[in-house]
């Protein structure tokens, strides 16, 4: 209950800075609109030549729209709860890693209010949460509940990597790398439903990293990976005398009696 609570409290501070910051929508056009420039400057991909594809095939941007409003949240407190339980060292890593990249973003969030795509004309990306649903954001000018002028970094990526760094850590050789999934889905996923340039989610890793090299590295010995096991006892072992034979006769033999166990 501790540490839900404490989970809880930092969401609430961090909806509540990002509301604040959330009156500055010309400032975060302009800014989308030279974030995207400098993409193309530096020939990242093309947002929209993603999402033109997936526009094309309606199920797929319900399932693109899906995984952004019920994966992001979800998938991370299982991942915690999980932690938790059966890793309780690395779950302490892990909150600590989502709590430094939580409040580094929210420093740049207040700093660089952004536009993210669909909400910058000069992109020419749709907004497919309110044209096919589910939506998670209602108009930016109504939405009290949340701020769309801070894309970058972006949180969905930053946790999502959070997550997967968190779980390979526990897992064993051969399976671990699958956890890289999530982050690569749910960066094709922000960009495809036009919530996300490419640039947000490198910025989210960047501190990702940043994060992850001031924090102490979490103890990776058997202890905290393997269940505990129970060693047998072994008594310290003491060695009786031999008892002296009288003057002309032979000294008697010992046997194993005379080896005796000590309290």
């Amino acid at each position: 209950m501790r540490e839900l609570a404490l989970v809880a409290a930092l969401f609430l501070v961090y909806k509540a800075a990002r509301v604040a910051g959330a009156d500055r929508g010309s400032t975060a056009v302009e800014n989308g609109e030279w974030i995207w420039r400098v993409e193309r400057l530096f020939h990242l991909p093309n947002e929209a030549a993603f999402q033109h594809p997936v526009l094309s095939h309606e199920l797929l941007v319900h399932l693109a729209n899906g995984y952004y409003a019920y994966v992001h949240f979800p998938a991370t407190a299982i991942c915690l709860i999980w932690l938790y339980v059966r890793h309780p060292v690395h779950y302490l890593w892990t909150r600590r890693m989502l709590a430094g990249l939580t409040a580094a973003a929210l420093v740049l969030h207040l700093l660089v209010p952004l536009a993210p795509p669909r909400l910058t004309a000069l992109t020419g990306m749709v907004d497919t949460g309110s044209r096919y649903g589910p939506a998670v954001y209602g108009p930016p000018d109504t939405d009290t509940l949340s701020n769309q002028y801070a894309a970058m970094p972006s949180l969905h990526v930053g946790w999502a990597l959070a997550v997967a760094i968190a779980l390979m850590a526990v897992t064993g050789r051969r399976w671990r790398w699958l956890w890289l999934a999530h982050p690569l889905v749910t960066s094709l996923v922000v960009v495809c439903t036009g919530n996300h340039y490419w640039l947000d989610g490198i910025v989210a890793a960047m501190l990702l990293t940043v994060v992850c090299l001031v924090l102490p590295t979490p103890r990776t010995d058997r202890q905290s990976t393997d269940p505990p096991t129970r060693r047998p006892t072994r008594w310290p072992r003491q060695r009786m005398p031999v008892p002296q034979a009288p003057s002309g006769q032979l000294p008697p033999r010992a046997d194993a009696g005379d080896v005796l166990r000590t309290p």
